[in-house]
């Protein structure tokens, strides 16, 4: 357990957590998110549990809907499948960053993971907040579908619309990093 703090992140695409030292497992699942064509439901992704735990068993009057999260990689063998998740804690480290365009981290802080950059497609209903998918990203096994619910797209930059076109390069996939410290 926690000593003195210790840091909570989820590694989207994966099962497991990273080598580092101090780093454990505290569960793995699958990511779900609200459908990318309603305006309503929440507006994160979630890493939820293989393994749901209910309290109510009624329906209630008004709800909202969670659907499965899928990669749409259309040119990858990832595409339309499932995305795992895993949520881990390190009790060395205190503090979490995620660092979108960059694949290192500080020079003080510890590597978790790197990957690229993803949110929802640009012209859908639906806004998620932008998560690091790990670069060596995973699949639910027997998940290829193809159930349209939440969806995780690569972000490219768009120079010359307030990102600079020198470093920024248009159409160019956006990479990123979490640390630790």
């Amino acid at each position: 357990g926690p000593r003195s703090g210790g840091a909570l992140y989820t590694r989207w695409g994966r099962t497991t957590c990273p080598g580092t030292p101090g780093t454990e497992l505290v569960y793995s699942g699958l990511a779900g998110g609200s459908r990318h064509t309603h305006s309503g439901s929440g507006a994160n992704y979630l890493c939820l549990p293989t393994t749901p735990q209910y309290l109510v068993s009624g329906l209630p009057t008004y709800y909202s809907l969670l659907y499965g999260a899928e990669y749409r990689f259309p040119r990858f063998s990832t595409h339309n499948h499932n995305v795992p998740c895993a949520v881990c804690y390190t009790s060395q480290r205190a503090s979490k960053l995620m660092i979108p365009a960059r694949i290192i981290c500080p020079s003080s802080w510890t590597e978790e993971y790197e990957g690229y950059l993803m949110a929802s497609y640009y012209e859908s209903k639906s806004n998620v907040a932008y998560e690091c998918v790990d670069k060596n990203a995973e699949t639910v096994p027997g998940s290829y579908a193809y159930a349209n619910g939440a969806l995780f797209y690569h972000v490219i930059a768009t120079c010359g619309t307030g990102l600079p076109c020198d470093p920024y390069v248009t159409d160019k996939v956006i990479t990123c990093v979490v640390c630790t410290k």
